[in-house]
């Protein structure tokens, strides 16, 4: 599978545990590209395993990380459980 690049942004406790708003990636998918950016970020990663996420807007939902292509210039957006009412 080919490699696409693109942005990620983090928002709210992601963004807090990544440590930046947002960086630059290279994955083919969405599984191959958490895994990517929680490497030895072990708070990242804890965020992100009850976080939603947006491909260049559109919800991914209940889909399988690894379905989820990426072509080059996909923004990917990690929202991770808001608290409050």
């Amino acid at each position: 599978m080919r490699m696409a690049t693109g942005l990620i942004r983090y928002w709210a406790a992601a963004k807090d545990a990544a440590g930046v708003a947002e960086e630059s990636f290279e994955a083919a998918t969405l599984a191959e590209l958490t895994g990517k950016v929680t490497l030895g970020r072990d708070e990242l990663a804890r965020v992100m395993r009850r976080a939603s996420f947006l491909v260049n807007g559109d919800p991914v939902g209940t889909r399988a990380h690894d379905t989820i292509v990426f072509a080059d210039g996909a923004t990917v957006e990690v929202l991770p459980p808001f608290a409050g009412g």
